[in-house]
Formats: C-alpha cells, structure tokens, sequence
C-alpha cells in the first residue's frame, strides 16, 4: 500500500468515526429528547464501516441528522458467527429487537436509509426498523452498500415494510474503497 493510500485510508477512518451530527435517539441524562436540527434523517446500519462512511458523507452534505441502527442484542463480532445469525433471522423472518428508535421520526420529511446487503437482502433490523417506526407519506431514499452481488430482494423488503412512504430509487454501490465511495455519493448528491 502506498503512503498516499495509507493516509487516505486513515483519513476516512478518522471522518467516518466522528460524531456527525445530532442523533434523533440521542437524549440528555434528564431524558428530554435534544433538538432537532434538519427535516432530513440519515438512518444507517453498518457492519464494516463501508454504510457509516456513506452515512457520514450524506449528512454532512445536506446538513441531516443521524441515527445510527443497533439491534438491542448485538451481532457476533466473529464474521462467520455473524452470517449465521444473519441467516437465521433471515430465514425465521425474525425482526431482533432495536437497542433505540427515533423517538420523534414524525418531525422528518425524508429519511436516507443506508444498509449493507447480508444473504441477498437487507438486515433483519432493518426490517425492525420499518416495523417500527411510521413513515407515512415520508419520503424514503435508499443508500445500499453490498460486496459486489448487488441490491437482492432489498427493494421488495421497503415496498412491504414501508408501504406507506415514497421509497426512492436510491443509490447502490459494491462498498470496497473508500475513495471511490466518497466520489461516488458525492457525484449522486450533487443529481
């Protein structure tokens, strides 16, 4: 690996692990909820840490709140453990339980819902998340992150699971780099 990718590399890790924005679920110890500061939500699950970059770069573009996903039970860290699972609740249609939830979605007009693919799908918890949260006539934009076999049944997951809302084409790329991604959402957000 080259210095400059080296540094590269460094740097996206370092954006991608600070703090973007105001959480929607974030409360102060009192438990009063903390203000909102954007119409627009970013919503993302992320395994690896490819879906926080693009969740990273989206809210900070268009100046959004973030919420990051978490199941209340958290996924094996070993990875062949954590397909597993992921194939269990995949094929049981099991919805794990969230550790939060946006407390006040109804104050979004559109929420950018970012997931990796896991077994040709999306997670089950995002599929929690859809259940539980309304988001009638809200408008829902997909960012996608996948290991190069593409979106899977993911699209059919959204238009069950949030029949009600206008679920948006989206945006869809295999997550390998961490330059091309930055690019790639960049020119997406500038369409």
């Amino acid at each position: 690996m080259s210095p400059q990718d080296l540094t590269r590399r460094t740097v996206m890790t370092a954006l991608a692990s600070l703090p973007a924005g105001v959480s929607a679920a974030d409360q102060r110890g009192d438990g009063e909820s903390l203000p909102i500061t954007s119409r627009t939500l970013v919503v993302y699950f992320s395994r690896s840490g490819n879906t926080r970059v693009v969740a990273g770069l989206i809210q900070r573009k268009l100046g959004a709140d973030l919420f990051e996903i978490r199941p209340a039970t958290p996924y094996p860290d070993d990875y062949l453990e954590q397909v597993k699972v992921a194939t269990e609740e995949r094929d049981r249609a099991f919805e794990p339980p969230l550790a939060a939830k946006v407390s006040n979605v109804s104050r979004y007009d559109t929420l950018y819902l970012g997931f990796p693919i896991w077994g040709e799908t999306a997670p089950a918890v995002i599929r929690s998340f859809l259940k539980t949260h309304d988001l009638s006539s809200k408008t829902v934009v997909p960012f996608i992150t996948h290991g190069g076999y593409g979106v899977g049944s993911s699209h059919a997951v959204l238009a069950s699971h949030a029949a009600k809302a206008r679920v948006e084409r989206g945006f869809s790329m295999q997550a390998d780099q961490e330059r091309q991604t930055m690019n790639t959402v960049n020119s997406w957000l500038k369409q």
